[in-house]
C-alpha cells in the first residue's frame, strides 16, 4: 500500500507524457531527415536520421522503465519498482554511445568515398530542425528536473544530442555550399564530430543513473535538511546517524534518533512515528522513513 501521497499524481504520469510526444515527434523527424538526406545528398542529415530513430527506440524504453516505476509497492517489491527508472536511463546512455559510434563509423566511411555537395534546400530542413529540437530539450529537461526523474533528463540529452547533431549538419552543409567543390565531406566531418557530443551526453546520462542503483548518498544538503527537519519534532534531543538513497522518484530514510533513557518504549515509539510523519510531510518526495530510536 502507497501512503498519503496516493491522491496525488504520480511523478512518472508527467513524465510519461512527455516522453510519449517526444517519441512522436522522433518518428515524424526521423522520417523527415532520413528523407532529406537522402534525396538531399547529405550524409550528416541521414545520421541525423539514425540518431533520431535510436530516439524513438529508447524513449519507448523509457516509457516501459517509468511505468513500471510508478507502479506500487507489493509482496516482492515492498520498496516499490524506483530501480526501474534509473535502468532505463541507463538502456538510452548505451542506446546514445551506439548511435555515436555507428554515425562515426559511417562518416569516416563516407569522408573517403568522393560524393557530390549536399543540396542547398537541406540548409532550411536542417535549421528548422536545429531550433525545434533545442526547443523540446528545454520542455523535456524541465520536467525531467520537476520530477527528478533520471529516465527523463536522459531524454532530454537524447533530444540535446539531436540538436547538436542537426547543428553539426547545417555547419557541414554551410561550408561544403559556401565553398564548393572539394569541399563535400565538409557534413561527414560534421557528422563526425557530432557523435563524439553524442558520445558525451552518454556519459553523462550513465553515471547519476548507476550512482543511484549503487543507491550512492544523497546531495549533503538534503541530508542535513531532513536532520533538522527531524530535530524540530519533541522528544528528539539528536540526530545520531540520518542515511537517504533514492529508489526512482523517491526518497528512502534511515535515521537513528536519540532521545531520553527515561522514557517508555512506548513514548519513544509515538516520537519514531513523529519523526516519520514530520520528514514526509515537510519532504513530499520522502516515500519512507525507518526511525531508530537510540538512548540518550
Amino acid at each position: 500500500m502507497r501512503n498519503h501521497k496516493d491522491t496525488h499524481e504520480h511523478p512518472a504520469k508527467e513524465g510519461i507524457r512527455v516522453v510519449q510526444h517526444g517519441m512522436a515527434l522522433n518518428a515524424v523527424m526521423a522520417i523527415l531527415k532520413g528523407t532529406s538526406g537522402i534525396f538531399g545528398n547529405s550524409y550528416a542529415l541521414v545520421a541525423d536520421a539514425i540518431e533520431s530513430v535510436s530516439d524513438v527506440i529508447s524513449s519507448a524504453l523509457v516509457w516501459i522503465g517509468l511505468r513500471t516505476a510508478a507502479l506500487p509497492p507489493d509482496e516482492n517489491h515492498p520498496y516499490g519498482h524506483g530501480k526501474a527508472e534509473p535502468v532505463a536511463a541507463i538502456i538510452v546512455s548505451f542506446m546514445l554511445f551506439s548511435a555515436s559510434v555507428f554515425i562515426a563509423f559511417q562518416a569516416v566511411k563516407n569522408i573517403q568515398t568522393p560524393h557530390e555537395l549536399p543540396a542547398s534546400w537541406t540548409l532550411w530542413v536542417i535549421g528548422s530542425i536545429v531550433l525545434g529540437k533545442e526547443l523540446i530539450f528545454r520542455y523535456v529537461m524541465r520536467t525531467g528536473i520537476d520530477t527528478g526523474s533520471l529516465a527523463v533528463k536522459g531524454e532530454a540529452h537524447h533530444h540535446r544530442a539531436d540538436a547538436i547533431t542537426s547543428a553539426a549538419a547545417f555547419v557541414g552543409i554551410a561550408v561544403a555550399l559556401i565553398f564548393g567543390k572539394g569541399y563535400e565531406a565538409a557534413d561527414d566531418w560534421a557528422a563526425l564530430l557530432a557523435s563524439l557530443f553524442i558520445a558525451h551526453n552518454a556519459l553523462g546520462v550513465f553515471r547519476p543513473a548507476f550512482s543511484e542503483l549503487m543507491d550512492e548518498a544523497q546531495p549533503d544538503e538534503v541530508i542535513q535538511d531532513i536532520r533538522k527537519i527531524a530535530e524540530t519534532v519533541p522528544g528528539v534531543l539528536a540526530i545520531e546517524k540520518c542515511f537517504v538513497r533514492k529508489m526512482g522518484f523517491e526518497l528512502f530514510v534511515d535515521i537513528h534518533v536519540i532521545v531520553s533513557s527515561e522514557i517508555t518504549v512506548r513514548e519513544g515509539h509515538e516520537i519514531a512515528h513523529r519523526v516519520k510523519d514530520t520528514i514526509i510531510k515537510h519532504r513530499p518526495r520522502v516515500f519512507n522513513v525507518l526511525t531508530h530510536i537510540e538512548p540518550g
